[in-house]
């Protein structure tokens, strides 16, 4: 049993990344739901599905590359707030992530979204991670 869902889930990607993978597996939770849409939206993988088997959820992300020499589009991906360590930030304080380049999933009261997206509503919350 896992005690850190969403540290499972980068590292699951990130692995998956490492080795070229297309499909990773990842068991479903709403905040699992809520980061596999961000990245779609964001442009990071290609797409995701919900799937159960034998009364579990499963969702089935499908990682995205570029070129020939297939180059992950997701070059770095690291959690930030940890369960025994979390980071909160007010919304003037919001992180920057390469200037912009990357992004930074938080946890709102109005519910996941990115640094961006936080700092136009004018809320903050919890770090969870970066994505470059």
């Amino acid at each position: 049993m896992v005690t850190d869902t969403i540290s499972d889930m980068l590292t699951r990607i990130r692995n998956a990344n490492m080795v070229k993978h297309q499909i990773v597996q990842i068991p479903a939770t709403k905040m699992s739901k809520g980061i596999a849409l961000i990245l779609k939206e964001e442009g990071y993988i290609e797409n995701f599905e919900i799937y159960t088997e034998n009364s579990f959820s499963y969702l089935l992300i499908s990682l995205k590359y570029k070129g020939k020499l297939r180059e992950p589009v997701i070059s770095k991906i690291q959690r930030i707030s940890k369960p025994g360590s979390r980071i909160y930030s007010n919304s003037e304080k919001l992180p920057r992530v390469l200037e912009d380049l990357g992004i930074a999933i938080i946890s709102t009261s109005k519910g996941l979204m990115t640094n961006l997206k936080a700092k136009e509503l004018g809320i903050g919350g919890e770090i969870l991670c970066y994505i470059w």
